[in-house]
């Protein structure tokens, strides 16, 4: 007889009466098993307990009442945000249902972990439902890969690594080194070490770039973070024989002038809007907005080539030299694209809104369309405050109109109002960088924001009436341990957060506008914004706390976003549209999917993030020994992180460095404070650093304290505990000798 499978073993397991001891003889007696199986049984079941699926007390077996989580496991890092929060899952989990997230506790006797990393930990279950980890050790990954700068040492080679995380070297021996040249950014293989306790050695088996080279800074990130670059040949077939499809059944909207608004720098053009008033009697001051979305689904069909490269990527990611798209180009940037004057297939949302804004009805089509124009968010700017192009002005003026509409509803539900300004790398014609900017928010960014907005709660509104199985963008409430930090922080400063009560983004938004136009307004948005939860795609409807709506889809950029291909494909599917939409309905299918997406979103936040340091690195390379004004963004165990307000760049000042005094870190305030000196550096505060080192290959740039922070000699130390929790020896030193850098002033700190 064959042997069982997983679940065939869980189910047997759970109906056995509960007063029986099952042991693996029940088991080979239950499936006709010989005794050879045994080992094979006895693995399966040790697998299982280990997963914490089932119970074992000596020879017995019972399934849990629920899989739960062993009180011990190896976890692996799935991502680590700016702020050094790590997530991680079951190294192994062959539970019905997705992976538990599991938040990681740091240990200060356990190196933070990256991406990747795996780890041995604790795991406990909060009350709120969440999973906890507190590591005790991190465990060797085995031979892997490693990327890195290739070097010569004393005529050997080195690799150094490209992650900041890394702190190791690696050896190459000659033959090892293939044709790489000092200077190249290689990714090597790790084949073991050096001797029993030397240097890892490395094979180098792909050149990337010359690290003098700036387009390699980008291939440096697509590398780390394994963005797929390459299309099969059968996707790259499939996207060659696309063409644009005839009338048909499509609606006509050939006619209708529908403009695209995007950057000047936009590779693609995925939406188009068009407004006017609405004549209906019944709706005085209302409007009609019509949102023209390119149809790629009719080109992208499930089961095809082209359908798993896209759904590989998850989404485009960009680059300030470059974007690797999530569909061949000569569908990203030919057939989908919504160029001016060319015929485009389209999925469109016609929206009516009352005077306030609020949605009355919604009509979906399938149709054909040609854009009148294209315009860049400057052009369309201009144009509506000062005129010029009477064409132009013509079609925007009622664009105007219906937003102004649209803004009234927005002021009404009173979404997360973060200011979070977004830095431009911009590359000169050598690919070098010639500056750094925040990128300039006008109304007519906002323009677009808002019909998008609608076109997709019109969208979502229209799947959850089908009871179809689509992909949502869910956006959960913050956990309530980061908004206590956050109450905590805002009252060192005399701000209060509400306590005992479900907080809105409305809550949020009172202090924002509380601390607006202070020292202290880019500190608080900042944290605000880290307080929130991330956004994730998922097929059960939970609402977006952060735009305070209840039912919300990505629809807009199926070019870009393998969600909204997904939705596209299930308002194909609930409104008979034809046969190329949902080709599996089936819920675990669903949520894998989701979980894939909401994976490749973060690679390439993280990928994109890690690109534009190392190119702001290489663009600050040359001021190295400068001073510069900073503010203190992050207060950590290791230091101070610091973010450059020239530039926007991000610089750890070690712990180590601050002074020739101890510091202490005081979590509860956000704060360090010099144990003799008693100099207060506090999160928000602004101070000058000295640029110490700044490294392109790793995007790492070091910092050194000149001046700033507040002699506070009422400052109380924070006890200092050691592994057990038990107060350190002499964790309370007195007042003594010992004076702060330069340029710190005394008296108390003012809150």
């Amino acid at each position: 007889m064959r042997r069982p499978t997983r679940e065939e073993l869980l189910r047997f397991l759970a109906d056995s009466p509960s007063a029986r001891k099952i042991g693996k003889r029940d088991v080979a007696r239950a499936f006709g098993l010989s005794k050879h199986d045994n080992e094979w049984i006895g693995e399966r079941l040790r697998e299982l307990a280990a997963e914490g699926a089932i119970e074992t007390r000596s020879s017995s077996r019972r399934v849990k009442p629920g899989v739960q989580m062993p009180s011990v496991a190896v976890l692996q890092v799935l991502e680590v945000s700016k702020d050094g929060d790590v997530i991680a899952a079951p190294g192994e989990w062959r539970s019905e249902g997705p992976a538990p997230r599991v938040r990681v506790i740091p240990s200060h006797a356990v190196p933070a972990p990256g991406v990747g990393d795996r780890l041995l930990a604790r795991l406990k279950s909060e009350e709120d439902g969440t999973i906890t980890a507190r590591p005790m050790r991190l465990l060797e990954s085995g031979p892997g890969e490693v990327l890195g700068v290739f070097e010569l040492v004393a005529g050997e080679g080195r690799i150094v690594p490209a992650s900041k995380k890394d702190r190791d070297q690696y050896s190459v021996r000659g033959a090892d080194a293939g044709n790489a040249r000092p200077g190249e950014v290689v990714l090597a293989d790790v084949v073991g070490r050096a001797g029993g306790m030397g240097m890892l050695r490395a094979k180098v088996k792909e050149r990337i770039g010359d690290l003098s080279d700036p387009r390699t800074l980008s291939l440096i990130a697509i590398h780390q973070h394994g963005i797929p670059t390459r299309f099969s040949p059968a996707a790259l077939r499939e996207a060659d024989d696309a063409a644009v499809p005839e009338l048909g059944k499509r609606t006509d909207f050939r006619e209708t002038p529908l403009i695209t608004i995007d950057p000047v720098d936009a590779r693609d053009f995925d939406d188009a809007v068009y407004a006017e008033p609405d004549t209906a009697p019944q709706n005085p001051g209302g409007w009609k907005i019509v949102v023209a979305i390119a149809d790629v689904s009719h080109y992208v069909r499930p089961g095809t080539a082209l359908d798993r490269d896209a759904r590989e990527r998850g989404n485009s990611t960009y680059f300030p030299d470059r974007v690797v798209p999530m569909l061949p180009h000569v569908l990203s940037g030919g057939v989908c694209s919504l160029k001016p004057g060319e015929e485009r297939a389209c999925l469109v949302a016609t929206i009516w809104l009352d005077a306030d804004g609020n949605q009355l009805r919604h009509m979906f089509e399938r149709g054909l369309m040609r854009s009148a124009m294209r315009l860049t968010y400057e052009q369309a700017q201009k144009i509506h405050d000062h005129g010029g192009d009477p064409v132009a002005e013509r079609l925007l003026k009622p664009i105007w109109g219906a937003y102004d509409c649209l803004m009234k509803a927005r002021r009404e539900r009173k979404p997360l109002e973060i200011v979070a300004p977004e830095l431009v790398v911009r590359l000169g014609a050598d690919g070098h960088v010639a500056d750094v900017h925040p990128r300039t928010h006008l109304d007519a960014h906002q323009v677009i924001e808002e019909f998008m907005i609608a076109a997709n709660v019109a969208a979502a509104v229209e799947l959850g009436h089908s009871k179809l199985p689509t992909m949502y963008r869910v956006h959960d409430e913050p956990e309530p341990e980061r908004i206590e930090n956050l109450r905590n922080f805002l009252a060192t400063m005399g701000q209060k957060l509400p306590a005992g009560q479900r907080l809105t983004p409305a809550h949020f938004n009172q202090v924002l506008r509380k601390v607006k136009d202070t020292p202290h307004e880019a500190i608080v948005n900042q944290l605000v914004l880290r307080t929130q939860a991330q956004a994730i795609y998922s097929p059960e409807r939970r609402g977006h706390f952060g735009l305070a709506l209840q039912h919300y889809v990505h629809f807009t950029s199926p070019i870009r976003r393998y969600s909204d291909l997904v939705v596209h494909r299930a308002m194909i599917t609930a409104k008979h549209f034809g046969p190329d939409g949902l080709a599996d309905t089936d819920p675990v299918a669903f949520e894998a999917a989701a979980q894939h997406i909401s994976m490749t979103e973060r690679r390439s936040m993280m990928a994109e993030r890690d690109a534009n340091d190392r190119y702001l690195a290489a663009f600050l390379s040359s001021k190295v020994g400068g001073l510069f004004v900073a503010r203190i963004s992050g207060v950590t165990t290791a230091g101070l992180f610091v973010t450059l307000i020239e530039t926007g760049a991000s610089a750890l000042i070690p712990m180590r460095s601050l002074g020739d005094e101890r510091f202490h870190l005081d979590e509860k305030n956000h704060r360090v404070i010099g144990d003799r000196s008693r100099l207060v550096l506090q999160l928000g505060d602004t101070i000058e650093v000295k640029l110490l080192e700044a490294v392109a290959a790793s995007g790492g740039l070091l910092a050194a304290l000149e001046s700033g922070g507040a002699i506070d000699e009422g400052a109380s130390l924070p006890e200092q505990r050691g592994r057990h929790g038990r107060p350190r020896p002499g964790s309370r030193p007195a007042p003594g000798k010992g004076g702060p850098p330069k340029g710190v002033r005394r008296g108390r700190r003012r809150r």
